[in-house]
């Protein structure tokens, strides 16, 4: 069994966003880091995990995303 608090699944979640898009699952009771900011929550870890496998198909960090598009066309 871990001992991560980002693995209990007894505690409420919030989902973070940064600059570049991307996503975290951050525990509710710790304060959100600089650069990120809250978007979902409070959920449960696997509501979390959940909605991030629907709405987070593309890792790539928005700026890289922007270049490779850019370059296509």
């Amino acid at each position: 069994m871990s001992d991560s608090l980002f693995d209990d699944e007894s505690i409420s979640f919030a989902i973070l966003i940064n600059d570049e898009r991307q996503y975290s699952i951050w525990p509710e009771t710790l304060p959100v880091p600089q650069g990120w900011q809250r978007t979902q929550g409070p959920l449960s870890r696997q509501e979390c995990m959940d909605w991030l496998a629907h709405h987070w198909t593309d890792l790539r960090p928005h700026s890289l995303r922007t270049a490779e598009e850019a370059l296509a066309s």
